[in-house]
Order: structure tokens, then C-alpha cells, then sequence
């Protein structure tokens, strides 16, 4: 994607995710307040009237979720943003969404649960978040940015990836990501590409015959060569794999982690391996697809492996499947409810290291 430099700013991750819906001509959001993502809404609420968009408060979830089904259907590029248990409440929309082959883009700013939990950061919202997290068979690509910069760039490119599979595409974060300030350079795409918008919007039947955007389908086998066609688009999206590999190549273990935690402990490693430690940094940037080739060449070559979460155990899932048929995984919880810094992950990696 060509781009031109327009500025740089020291702003907080949901303000950058705001900017860079704005830049990727975003031009409606439906949303509720929750915390710890109301910058994003507080700040596309003056903004987008200003560029020509539309945004809108609604009276809960549900009703932003469906609300963004109807915009999507018009080939309008449109936004929501939440946090975990408002996620929970959109849900059945972005279902009905993915049986319609409709671009959205989605962000959650992942919250300590489960329940209502606390405000601060979590990466509870695993599983929701890759496993469709409706009813049916259905997946979202998922983006997990690490910085401020990537919540800027992955939400530029998120509304491309959206159009391009004609799917809603979710951007998971968290409290650390939406509340911390970085400096972010914010730049405009020259171009984009809204793929096949004209062939399906429901933009007025004047001149030609009515479209119809449905997730319905009651006829014999009808259903069975849907779900085959979304099943190969699904496999598609697996060529927009993307993850770090950080001092792996000579790596004895590496330890796996994504979003805030991976930033967290990229610093750890550099702090062991100036202690003279091999460990190495996996942090994937696409939790579907999951980068497992990736990670299967690691294992091919020996390494061992941990897995660091601020879960109780989700994405070491994927990774076990990943490896599983040269090496395993190793886990370590940060418990959801804490504030994590890199020395809290230096005891449980030299451990799996065999050195203090």
C-alpha cells in the first residue's frame, strides 16, 4: 500500500485506531461507551462530521452492531469499537455479517473478565475472537497490533482486508495498547481498493435488476454450498498471515506472545540476552490466520517453546497444534487483573531455560 507521511503525533492507541479508521476514509461509526476504548468513539464523534461522515451513539450494542450490518450492506466503510462484554453483545450481528459476505471493521479493546471483571487489561477475548464468537461456522481475520503504530497501520489496512474478502475484520487490543501514549506517525493511503463494492452494495435498484444480501438459505444443499464458499474463503485468507520473529534464529526457546505481552516481553528478551541467554521473541500479528508454518519451521529446527498469556491458556492452544509434530509448549499465565513488566517474565522463561 503507497503512502505519504502527513505527521506525527504523541497520542494514546485508541486515539491512534480512531485516526487511522479516519485515513482509511472510515466514514460511519456505531458505538456504545465502554471502558477502556471511549477515546475512540469521544474522538470520532467531532472528527467524522468533519470529514463527512456519520457517527452515531446508539441506545446499546446490539443496536450499533446492527447498524454497522446496515452500512456495511450499502458498501459504506464503517467502524465499531468496544470493549470485551460489548463485544459479547455484537456477536449474533457479526454472525449475520459473515453469512452475508459484509466488510466491517471491528475493535476490541480487551477487559478483565469473565463478567464484568475490571477495566484493565486482559487477554481473555482470545478464543472469542478467533473461534467466529457467534453461532455457526464462521471466522474473522483478526489483527493484533503491539504498538501505537501498528494500532494506526493495522486499522489502515484493516477496512482494505475487509472489502478484499468481503468480511468483517476485528482488531484486538487492550487496555495497555488503548490507554498508553507513544508518538505515532499518522500517514494517508494515496489509494483504496474497494474491490467488488459496486457488484453487491444495495445502493438504489434505479436502472438495474435488485441485489440481495442474505445469510438465509433454506433450500436443499443450498446452505451446504454456502458454508463451502465461505469455507474457501477462509482458506484464502491464510496468505495474509504476518508476525515478528525476534533474535529467533539462534534461539533455544522461544517464547510466543501477541499484542501488549509481546511487546512486554520482547523487552525481557533483550534484558536475557544481554545476560547471555538464547530466547528468542515469536509474537503473532495475525491471530487467524495463525502464522502455525511459521512456527512449524522453528520446531523443525528444535527449539522449545513457551507461551506467554494474560489468560488463563488460550492461544497455546494454537501454538501446540503448530508444533505438535516436532515440540510442545510450555505455559506461563499472567493472571488477568495484574499490570505485568518485563522482569515479572524473566523467573518463568530462565526456568524453561534451565539457568536462573
Amino acid at each position: 500500500m503507497s503512502k505519504s507521511l502527513s505527521s506525527k503525533l504523541f497520542i494514546k492507541g485508541n486515539e491512534a485506531v480512531a485516526r487511522g479508521a479516519l485515513a482509511a476514509d472510515c466514514r460511519c461509526f456505531f458505538g456504545y461507551p465502554i471502558t477502556p476504548q471511549n477515546e475512540i468513539p469521544e474522538f470520532l464523534s467531532a472528527a467524522l462530521p468533519d470529514a463527512g461522515g456519520q457517527f452515531v451513539q446508539a441506545e446499546s450494542e446490539v443496536a450499533a452492531a446492527n447498524m454497522l450490518l446496515g452500512a456495511a450492506a450499502c458498501g459504506i466503510r464503517a467502524l465499531t469499537s468496544s470493549s470485551s462484554p460489548g463485544i459479547s453483545l455484537k456477536q449474533e450481528a457479526l454472525s449475520y455479517m459473515a453469512g452475508s459476505q459484509l466488510p466491517a471493521v471491528v475493535v476490541n479493546m480487551n477487559r478483565g473478565g469473565p463478567g464484568l471483571g475490571d477495566i484493565g487489561p486482559s487477554q481473555g477475548d482470545y478464543y472469542q475472537s478467533t473461534r467466529g464468537g457467534g453461532h455457526g461456522d464462521y471466522r474473522l481475520l483478526v489483527l493484533a497490533p503491539a504498538t501505537g503504530q501498528e494500532a494506526y497501520d493495522l486499522t489502515v489496512e484493516a477496512f482494505d482486508l475487509a472489502f478484499k474478502y468481503k468480511n468483517p475484520v476485528l482488531i484486538l487490543g487492550d487496555a495497555i495498547l488503548g490507554q498508553m501514549k507513544e508518538p505515532v506517525d499518522c500517514w494517508t493511503p494515496e489509494s483504496h481498493n474497494n474491490y467488488s463494492a459496486p457488484e453487491w452494495q444495495l445502493d438504489g435498484a434505479d436502472g438495474r435488476e435488485p441485489r440481495l444480501l442474505k445469510s438465509l438459505y433454506l433450500q436443499e444443499g443450498e446452505l451446504a454450498a454456502h458454508n463451502e464458499l465461505l469455507q474457501n474463503k477462509y482458506d484464502a485468507m491464510r496468505q495474509e498471515v504476518r508476525y515478528e520473529s525476534f533474535m529467533c534464529d539462534d534461539a533455544e526457546l522461544v517464547v510466543v506472545a501477541f499484542g501488549s505481552i509481546g511487546r512486554i516481553v520482547k523487552s525481557t528478551v533483550r534484558s536475557l540476552r544481554a545476560k547471555g541467554h538464547k530466547v528468542g521473541l515469536f509474537r503473532p500479528i495475525t491471530l487467524y490466520p495463525f502464522p502455525s508454518e511459521a512456527l512449524a519451521s522453528l520446531a523443525e529446527q528444535g527449539k522449545r517453546f513457551l507461551t506467554i498469556e494474560h489468560n488463563l491458556g488460550q492461544m497455546v492452544d494454537d501454538v501446540r497444534l503448530a508444533v505438535r509434530k516436532h515440540a510442545d509448549s510450555d505455559f506461563y499465565a499472567q493472571m488477568p487483573g495484574t499490570l505485568p513488566n518485563p522482569d515479572d517474565f524473566e523467573q518463568p522463561i530462565c526456568e524453561r531455560l534451565g539457568g536462573k
